[in-house]
């Protein structure tokens, strides 16, 4: 029985990232420690055997998953649709300047409110539909491991919408690391199901899965 594996793997870490500055569509590099971070999970994301490596087209994503691309000698195709969630006015600004500025806003969508985000930005139902297009346009007749190189927002997006969860459960998923990822499996008569999450791991069997302990 064939299987479909999807790798939803966050970019490593940013300045912006450290300095708590909301990112979207911004095109920020990794900084030193990013680097570092992309190259040491691509040595792990290499024991998946990867089939394909499907990025967003910012820097951030497009350096992690070239120090991937570098191992196994597959092409990096990119495609804004895994972009990070627009962050309007927001973008650029840190956590406390947004509170600052525009708090009801702000923490409304902190707290899972499907509202724009910095008022002429993205809902996240927007963003899981642009991502999951890809994905599903990606996935179609694959047999295998797809690695896709996103962000921490639109990588909530996805595995929400994909995993069937009520909109106001998709908070319920926890965050991201840099340059972690989670991993949805499906085979030929099951749903997606989620195997790993904020992982930097190759998943393990889960033995005794039909038992009592």
């Amino acid at each position: 029985m064939s299987t479909q594996r999807i790798v939803l793997w966050r970019h490593g870490q940013t300045d912006w990232n450290i300095e708590n500055r909301f990112q979207g569509h911004t095109d920020i590099p990794l900084n030193a420690v990013g680097h570092f971070q992309a190259e040491h999970a691509a040595k792990i994301l290499l024991g998946m055997n990867p089939i394909k490596i499907v990025s967003s087209d910012l820097m951030r994503t497009q350096q992690t998953a070239g120090a991937l691309a570098s191992l196994t000698g597959l092409p990096v195709h990119t495609d804004s649709g895994l972009r990070e969630t627009n962050g309007g006015m927001w973008e650029g600004r840190t956590g406390a300047e947004n509170r600052r500025d525009d708090e009801k806003n702000f923490l409304g969508w902190l707290h899972g409110a499907d509202i724009p985000a910095g008022t002429n930005g993205e809902r996240r139902s927007e963003v899981a539909k642009r991502t999951r297009r890809v994905i599903e346009r990606e996935m179609v007749d694959q047999s295998g491991t797809v690695i896709f190189v996103t962000h921490g927002g639109a990588a909530r997006c996805i595995l929400g919408s994909m995993l069937g969860l009520p909109f106001e459960s998709w908070g319920a998923l926890g965050g991201l690391s840099n340059a972690s990822w989670s991993v949805l499996e499906k085979n030929s008569i099951a749903n997606w199901s989620l195997a790993e999450h904020n992982a930097g791991s190759i998943p393990e069997p889960v033995f005794g899965n039909e038992s009592t302990s």
